[in-house]
C-alpha cells in the first residue's frame, strides 16, 4: 500500500499531541462505501514483546473473507505508552506491514479507534490521513465518549457520543457478547463503517480481519512462519 507524505516519527509526547491536534481537521468523515464493490478488506493489528512491536496486515477477499495475503514487521517501540498516544508507538511497525502489501485494497480495519478519540486522531484515523484506502477503527474498549447498552442481538447498535457529538457507534456483533466499538477513521461514513464490521463479523466478536491479523502478529513474534504468501 502506498503511504504518502508521513510525519517524522522522532517526537516527544507533547509534540505528538499537537500533531494530534494538528491533523484532526483534515479527517473526511464520508462517502459511502458501496460493499458490494469491495474486493479486499485489510486487518491490522500489533503484538508486542518488550520494547518491540510484531505487526501485520492481512488482505481478505471480501464477502469470502478468505486469506490472500498476510505481510509481517517488526520495529523497536521507541516511544513511550503513553494513553491517547498509542499510534505513535505503533505507527513504525503497521507502516513497516502495510508499505510491504501488494493486493489492491478497498478498505481498511484497525484494532484501534478512530474518530473515537478525546482528540478525534486514534491509529485508524491517523493512518488514514496517509493511505489510498478508508480506514475503519474497531477498538475492544471504550477510549471517551459516552453510550446506552445497544440491544442484545446482532446487528444492534448505540451512538457513541461526546460533548454532544455523535464519534462512533457500539455494534453488537455477535448475539449477548460484549459489543465492540466503532468509529470512522478517514474517507468512510460511520453507516458504511458499521456495515463493513457487520459484514467481516462470522461466528466470532471481532471482525475476520482482526482475528487474523492477530492470530498472524502473535505468530510473527514467536518466530513462526505467517502463512499464505502474497499472491
Amino acid at each position: 500500500m502506498k503511504i504518502a507524505g508521513l510525519h517524522i516519527l522522532s517526537l516527544s509526547p507533547g509534540e505528538a499531541q499537537r500533531l494530534q491536534d494538528e491533523l484532526a481537521p483534515r479527517v473526511v468523515e464520508g462517502p459511502t462505501l458501496d460493499l458490494s464493490r469491495v474486493r479486499h478488506v485489510a486487518g491490522a493489528d500489533v503484538s508486542t514483546q518488550g520494547e518491540r512491536g510484531y505487526a501485520t496486515v492481512v488482505v481478505l477477499s471480501f464477502p469470502e473473507l478468505e486469506v490472500v495475503e498476510v505481510r509481517g514487521y517488526e520495529a523497536p517501540l521507541s516511544f513511550p505508552y503513553v494513553p491517547g498516544l498509542l499510534a505513535f508507538r505503533e505507527i513504525p511497525p503497521v507502516v513497516g506491514a502495510l508499505r510491504e502489501v501488494e493486493s489492491e485494497v478497498d478498505a481498511l480495519i484497525l484494532d484501534a479507534h478512530g474518530l473515537a478519540h478525546p482528540r478525534g486522531m486514534g491509529l485508524a484515523s491517523h493512518l488514514g490521513l496517509f493511505l489510498d484506502a478508508p480506514t475503519v477503527g474497531c477498538a475492544k474498549t471504550r477510549l471517551v465518549g459516552k453510550h446506552e447498552e445497544p440491544g442484545p442481538e446482532k446487528g444492534s447498535t448505540a451512538d457513541l457520543v461526546n460533548r454532544g457529538k455523535v464519534i462512533g457507534r457500539v455494534v453488537r456483533t455477535r448475539k449477548n457478547v460484549s459489543p465492540v466499538y466503532v468509529s470512522v477513521g478517514d474517507r468512510i461514513d460511520l453507516d458504511s463503517a458499521v456495515g463493513l464490521v457487520l459484514a467481516c463479523c462470522t461466528r466470532y466478536r471481532l471482525p475476520e480481519t482482526t482475528r487474523e491479523a492477530h492470530n498472524a502478529a502473535n505468530r510473527l513474534r514467536r518466530g513462526e512462519d505467517l502463512g499464505v504468501p502474497s499472491q
